[in-house]
């Protein structure tokens, strides 16, 4: 595999109790590490073959529309892939009851829960593509959940696997006084503002990487720098 090949990525943001003290559920990288060692992030991680092939709940027809304009991944893949993620690195569930009799390798712990993945769930919300420079690049989409839609007790992180330590709600108030990525503090300040206005944001931020004088643009919108 090419390392220095941009994959296409996605990642699940869920928010808990947005009304009164709004909270992220993220976890710290190890300091081993090959990509971002040692950052509190969101449960994400690569696009993988079989999230193609899983049955899901249909994405909303606003945000199915949004990420088919901007890109030639199956948008169920991306959806299906940040619903994974959050099961293999956290534990959580946002699933729709269902039997999944035959399910593909990389999903078979989340199968045996007895649910399929919930995209209704999903808003599409961010892009951002990885600088150059760090050994892995990705063009990961941000999905935006409510803890409400978890199946699971959202405090249960018992069966999460091993590659995010210290998972936790962190309240956005306090989130700046974490190890935190750039990019993730840029999503934090969007996600901030999401909260005030409510409702699906007119356009989706696009974080290029690409260009120093427009680093962030707004998919089908306007530029924001």
């Amino acid at each position: 595999m090419d390392k220095t090949a941009i994959r296409d990525a996605a990642t699940l943001i869920v928010l808990r109790d947005a009304d009164k003290n709004p909270a992220v559920l993220m976890g710290q990288r190890g300091a081993s590490a090959a990509f971002m060692p040692g950052k509190f992030v969101f449960p994400g991680g690569a696009v993988d073959r079989n999230d193609a092939a899983v049955p899901l709940t249909p994405l909303p027809d606003l945000d199915q529309t949004r990420l088919e304009s901007e890109s030639t991944v199956p948008a169920a893949a991306l959806a299906a892939a940040a619903i994974r993620e959050l099961w293999e690195e956290t534990g959580q569930v946002l699933g729709t009851p269902a039997p999944w009799t035959d399910p593909p390798q990389g999903w078979r712990g989340f199968a045996a829960t007895g649910h399929v993945p919930n995209a209704t769930a999903l808003q599409f919300f961010f892009r951002a593509i990885t600088p150059v420079g760090p050994p892995r690049r990705f063009d990961a989409r941000f999905f935006l959940a409510d803890a409400a839609d978890l199946v699971t007790p959202p405090d249960d992180f018992s069966n999460a696997e091993d590659e995010l330590a210290h998972l936790q709600w962190v309240p956005l108030a306090q989130a700046r006084q974490f190890n935190l990525p750039f990019i993730t503090q840029v999503v934090l300040a969007e996600l901030s503002s999401h909260i005030t206005r409510g409702g699906p944001p007119a356009s989706v931020p696009f974080f290029r990487n690409d260009d120093e004088a427009h680093l962030v643009s707004r998919l089908g919108g306007r530029s924001l720098l």
